[in-house]
């Protein structure tokens, strides 16, 4: 157990001032506590949820999107085949009915038009397979839409809860921040330092002793340095040699 003097740093501090550095710790502790639970927030992870099943129906729906317009277009190439024979066969028929040109083309022009006829027939079997794919393309492309908007509304509502929660989180880490700056705005500057500097190297920068024991990393203290403590003057600022941080005694030291 070393005193300030013995590590080379030579300070005193009133004894009222080391217990102020035990209020500035429970300070700190609050703040880090606050950190750690806006880190950990439940609706931060389920935000990543639903922001992953979101991608994945956005996703989806386009490629079903991209399905149905390629149907469409088939579709269309279906429809525009038959328009085609039937204006064909139209014209055949204007012929045919006209009596105009030989027996032999007026045949051929009857033979052409059992030909359409056909292929007509098979050509608009094409057109009802195309609609009916074409209507189970629609049917996934609006059942994917209603999926993908449910999603966007878990999402529009987890965003409103996490924004509620971090909201109150930053307010208390405001008014703890404020305390914490009232509170280190009475403790001398040396010492203030030197808490500062220990805690950024050991992240406790001032332990209670409790019944022989560091409160900063739950050690019990050894006969020796419960001596020291003993020897040291109460103005001494003595610290820990197993984590660094500044003891302070307290009525509950037990020393």
């Amino acid at each position: 157990m070393k005193t300030s003097q013995e590590r080379g740093t030579a300070l005193n501090a009133n004894p009222a001032d080391q217990l102020r550095l035990l209020d500035l710790h429970g300070l700190d502790v609050r703040l880090a506590q606050l950190a750690h639970k806006r880190r950990t927030l439940p609706e931060l992870a389920e935000a990543e949820k639903v922001d992953r099943r979101l991608a994945d129906l956005r996703d989806v729906l386009v490629a079903a999107q991209t399905a149905e317009g390629d149907i469409a277009r088939e579709q269309k190439k279906a429809e525009a085949d038959v328009e085609q024979v039937v204006n064909r066969a139209t014209r055949d028929r204007q012929m045919l009915a006209s009596g105009r040109g030989s027996a032999k083309d007026l045949e051929n022009i009857q033979h052409e038009l059992e030909t359409l006829a056909r292929r007509q027939s098979d050509l608009e079997d094409v057109v009802l397979e195309v609609m009916e794919r074409r209507e189970a393309a629609q049917t996934r492309v609006a059942e994917m839409t209603v999926q993908r908007d449910e999603a966007q509304t878990r999402r529009d509502e987890v965003t409103a809860a996490l924004a509620a929660a971090a909201g109150q989180i930053d307010r208390d880490i405001t008014a703890v921040s404020a305390e914490r700056e009232t509170t280190s705005g009475v403790i001398p500057e040396d010492l203030l330092a030197l808490y500062e500097r220990i805690r950024k190297d050991n992240s406790v920068g001032a332990a209670a002793i409790r019944q022989r024991r560091c409160d900063g990393c739950r050690l019990e203290l050894d006969i020796s340095e419960v001596n020291a403590i003993k020897a040291a003057a109460p103005d001494q600022i003595v610290r820990h040699d197993s984590c660094g941080s500044i003891l302070v005694r307290v009525p509950e030291s037990g020393i």
